[in-house]
C-alpha cells in the first residue's frame, strides 16, 4: 500500500472566506472523491484545532495500493478541479508518501 500525506496552510482569507471555512470547504471537496476515483481506497481529512505556530490548518491522508494508483489519483480530472480550489487558498505545503 501507499500512503500519500498532505499538510497545509492556509491562508487567513482567501476567495472571500476566512481560513476555517476554506479549510471545511476542502475537506468537503477531498472527502467527494472516493466515490469518482476508484484508485483511491481511502482518504481521511482532518482540520487542525493545535493553534501553536509550527501547526498547519489542515492534513489529508489517502491509501492507494500501489504508485500508479497514486499516479491515477494525482492525474484524474475530480482530484485535479479540487486541487484549483486548494491552490488559491494555501500559502504552503508539504508531502509525504511511504510504501506501508
Amino acid at each position: 500500500m501507499i500512503t500519500h500525506i498532505v499538510m497545509f496552510k492556509l491562508h487567513a482569507e482567501a476567495e472571500g472566506k476566512n481560513r476555517q471555512e476554506n479549510a471545511q470547504k476542502i475537506k468537503d471537496l477531498l472527502e467527494a472523491l472516493p466515490s469518482e476515483i476508484e484508485a483511491l481506497k481511502k482518504i481521511e481529512v482532518g482540520i487542525n484545532f493545535n493553534s501553536t505556530p509550527a501547526a498547519y490548518d489542515l492534513v489529508l491522508t489517502t491509501l492507494h495500493n500501489d504508485e500508479a494508483g497514486l499516479k491515477e489519483y494525482a492525474a484524474h480530472p475530480a482530484h485535479l478541479e479540487v486541487l484549483e480550489f486548494i491552490k488559491k487558498v494555501i500559502s504552503d505545503r508539504k508531502v509525504v508518501d511511504y510504501i506501508s
